[in-house]
């Protein structure tokens, strides 16, 4: 497996990436659901790295489309009303098809009631926004594989 360093602050973390010949098309593609363009440059730069494709939607129609290709993961922006994530949520888990398909959510650290509820409806991980954009290359490197290992 190939490994790629990154610097973080003073330290530098290794992560493992996916080999090319163990990665399908559906275990390389991810659903992003936001419509914040900080955290949409910074999931699709990373996502690059693992050699993945990033689709990013703003409303629960197009978003549920998008899950039905059955993605690596699915990545929410709690906040994006547009989308209303929890019924989303509700929607992907609720369908046996769909359920094991890892939603990683991220939202403000002060919205505890609305990461409790997330958590409730079956979002895998929630995390706060700064713990999200931190954690992002452990998220993709743990989901991406764990996706390609369960279709083989």
């Amino acid at each position: 497996m190939a490994c790629r360093y990154v610097q973080r602050r003073f330290k530098t973390v290794e992560f493992n990436t996916m080999p090319e010949e163990s990665r399908t098309a559906e275990s390389r593609k991810i659903v992003a659901v936001m419509n914040d363009l900080f955290f949409s440059a910074t999931i699709n730069e990373i996502a690059k790295r693992f050699g993945m494709t990033v689709e990013f939607v703003k409303n629960q129609e197009l978003a549920f489309e998008k899950v039905k290709s059955k993605p690596a993961i699915v990545i929410f922006d709690l906040n994006c009303a547009e989308a209303d994530p929890i019924g989303l949520l509700r929607k992907i888990k609720g369908d046996a098809e769909f359920k094991g398909i890892p939603v990683i959510g991220f939202v403000s650290h002060v919205q505890t009631a609305l990461k409790q509820k997330a958590q409730e409806t079956g979002c895998d991980v929630v995390l706060a926004r700064s713990a999200f954009a931190q954690n992002l290359p452990a998220l993709l490197e743990r989901y991406a594989t764990d996706a390609t290992s369960s279709r083989n």
